[in-house]
């Protein structure tokens, strides 16, 4: 199981980043402020589902087509305490069936009350820039209504809008079929990820150990 689930992301020694699609009011205000709550229609009693890869990103969001509450995607950076704070609050959700949003249904003894105000972390097939399902997981993180405010206004250190690369990206897979994925990481179409190392602790939490 550990080989099978590990967390990928880009990062560096201070800040990792994650990713999540929203409409273009919330993040043309969350991209001008820095701050990702700027706009009204940013809802803060809603569970926020946050993902480091990348490329599970593009299969979530159809390359940002999908709707248009996922037409733009932000990359947003997180301190290393911060988001492996956000683990230690977890609890896992089993895998939703195909085609669903992912599931908020806590899989431990907790009480009802208890999970609704955790975080949730699923392990989800990872995907290949091509969206092609690959062998090994890939995690999400799900963010409740009672930490969505601080995680938000105070954890969240930088956001940048990549929607263009994921364009750019899908763009270059249609007009080059045969391009490797090796050529999309020197094009800088698709990041520089690598296994992100987490505490021990933070394994056992989320179903890595």
């Amino acid at each position: 199981m550990a080989e099978q689930r590990q967390i990928r992301a880009f990062y560096d020694n201070v800040t990792i980043t994650v990713y999540q699609a929203y409409n273009s009011e919330i993040a043309s205000a969350a991209v001008h402020q820095q701050k990702l709550c700027a706009s009204p229609q940013f809802r803060l009693a809603r569970m926020t589902w946050i993902k480091p890869s990348w490329c599970w990103m593009m299969y979530r969001a159809g390359y940002s087509y999908k709707d248009k509450n996922q037409e733009r995607i932000l990359a947003l950076k997180m301190k290393h305490e911060h988001f492996n704070a956000l683990l230690r609050m977890a609890t896992l959700t089993r895998e939703p069936g195909k085609g669903t949003a992912a599931s908020h249904t806590a899989v431990d003894s907790k009480s009802l009350g208890e999970k609704a105000s955790a975080v949730k972390v699923q392990w989800d097939p990872e995907r290949s820039p091509r969206l092609e399902r690959l062998g090994f997981r890939s995690i999400q993180i799900g963010i409740p209504g009672s930490l969505a405010a601080i995680w938000a206004d105070k954890w969240i250190v930088g956001i940048e809008d990549v929607t263009e690369n994921a364009r750019a990206l899908e763009r270059e897979l249609k007009e080059k079929p045969e391009v490797t994925d090796e050529e999309l990481l020197h094009k800088g179409l698709v990041p520089p990820e690598r296994e992100f190392p987490v505490p021990l602790d933070v394994q056992q939490v989320i179903g890595m150990e």
